[in-house]
């Protein structure tokens, strides 16, 4: 058995110890947690009992968590951490304490009518259990769901000390063994069988939310339960690293799950406003003009004629130009995806804009931006739309780049500031890279910004390095927060 109520908070110093430790896990998870933050959450645990389990989450959460897309890391350290908390969830190897047979016998005596129980889930059948379930379920009672969690995942689980196994495992095989799938269709039919007729749409419908979301919560404490046990046979810190995942600025755009990109999405509103904030001072204060030697010797006349407070002309400020020059092949078109809807969404920060787009063929995108507000639309035609394909679809830099040149390359001026999106992975065709180096002639600046990690740089048919030699410099790029730091380069 495992109680960390006992084993930190009345050893001396404990919390402390676990409060540090738990920092430090959100700080490795890439939250940006400061001295000062750290303070603050020592301060308001004083004022909040570690058996209060909500308000001591949301205690923590309120002192160390600046950004909400930083909440889910957040909650996974500190499910991990504290996943021990309280009486009611210690871990027994029997069936169960007593708290939870009183819950079983009291569930037994309803669904069968019995003067006593039998205890526990082990004599029982998965029919019954079933039932039980269900029970709880339509009754709604936290108490019951987080019993019958705790003995699903004991009967289910499978769980073996020591055993190097991940908890989506453990989670899977607890879920088969019942049948969730079904469960919304049969309290459903419960529901209405109960009321004795038909429910009108809008009950059913909130009927069923309702429903939705307790089979939710009974998960999610199958979940935690299973967090639990992992927790105590192999300790916070090891399950910590185990489960900690990225956060949104730090998920590689290359290699982004369904949801991470919902997740990115959700976290470019925010960045692009704060980006153009940012732009828009540095640009402000960017440099001193040139010096105005008359307005110096004027007020150099109160220091006696020493020009002690130079002053200087106010500064011409000219937002710069930018063309985008994107490959949307493969595995990088969800990096030049993003990286056009954050151009877009701070184009006031530039002259014009103007964006294209290619495979092994190249077409201008920018009229997609300027017929609507929406970028998710523009996004999905450039997808679509774009005339991208010349031979076969492979990627070929060189023809595209030439195509290009041909075309635009007299529309490049000293104004411009030229943007190259992609992985270089030309697939063994010529590089033209004689193309780049004409742009870098015309243009004010060139940057390359390649999504993939710099040790794959030039290996293969990576050619990176060839067009990199004639730009202003070769970026990584591989997330968001990489991206939000080279964009303060082009003001």
């Amino acid at each position: 058995m495992t109680d960390l109520v006992g084993s930190h908070t009345k050893q001396p110093g404990g919390m402390l110890d676990l409060l540090n430790g738990f920092v430090v896990e959100l700080r490795n998870a890439g939250l940006p947690v400061s001295l000062t933050e750290n303070l603050d959450a020592m301060q308001a645990v004083q004022h909040i009992p570690i058996e209060d389990r909500d308000a001591f989450k949301y205690a923590l959460g309120a002192t160390l968590i600046k950004n909400h897309s930083h909440w889910r890391s957040f909650e996974t350290v500190f499910e991990v951490y504290f996943s021990l908390r309280g009486p009611e969830y210690k871990i027994s190897d029997g069936d169960g304490d007593s708290a939870i047979d009183d819950l079983w016998r009291e569930m037994q005596e309803q669904q069968q009518g019995e003067g006593q129980g039998q205890g526990g889930m082990d004599g029982m059948t998965p029919e019954e259990i079933a039932k039980m379930l269900m029970q709880a379920l339509m009754n709604g009672d936290q108490g019951m769901m987080r019993a019958m969690a705790k003995q699903a995942v004991q009967r289910f689980a499978g769980m073996e000390p020591g055993r190097p196994v991940g908890g989506t495992y453990y989670l899977y095989r607890t879920l088969r063994n019942l049948d969730l799938d079904n469960m919304l269709d049969k309290m459903m039919q419960a529901s209405k069988e109960e009321t004795g007729g038909e429910l009108t749409s809008l009950e059913e419908r909130l009927e069923k939310e309702e429903f939705s979301d307790r089979i939710e919560k009974f998960k999610g404490e199958i979940e935690a339960e299973i967090r639990r046990r992992l927790v105590a046979d192999r300790g916070a810190e090891a399950m910590a690293k185990t489960l900690r995942k990225p956060l949104p600025e730090d998920v590689e755009f290359m290699h982004a799950s369904r949801d991470e990109m919902q997740a990115l999405k959700k976290s470019l509103g925010p960045l692009t406003r704060k980006l153009a904030a940012r732009l828009a001072r540095k640009r402000k204060h960017k440099r001193k003009g040139p010096l105005d030697f008359r307005s110096t010797v004027r007020h150099s006349l109160s220091y006696g004629g020493v020009p002690a407070d130079p002053k200087f002309k106010a500064p011409r400020v000219a937002k710069p130009e930018l063309i985008v020059i994107a490959d949307i092949s493969g595995s990088v078109a969800a990096f030049a995806r993003f990286t056009l809807m954050l151009v877009y969404a701070i184009q006031n920060q530039f002259s014009k804009v103007r964006s294209f787009v290619f495979i092994d063929g190249i077409d201008e995108v920018t009229d997609y931006f300027k017929a609507t507000e929406d970028i998710q639309e523009a996004i999905h035609r450039v997808n679509t739309e774009a005339d991208v394909v010349w031979v076969d679809g492979h990627s070929d830099y060189g023809h595209a780049f030439e195509a290009w040149w041909n075309e635009h390359g007299k529309d490049v001026s000293p104004k411009s500031t030229v943007l190259f999106l992609g992985d270089a992975r030309n697939n063994y065709h010529a590089s033209q890279a004689w193309v780049v180096k004409e742009i870098q002639k015309k243009a004010r600046h060139v940057y390359w910004l390649n999504p993939e990690p710099r040790s794959y740089w030039n290996t293969g048919d990576s050619i990176v390095g060839e067009y990199g030699t004639f730009t202003d410099g070769v970026y990584e790029c591989r997330n968001l927060r990489q991206l939000e730091s080279f964009v303060d380069l082009l003001a």
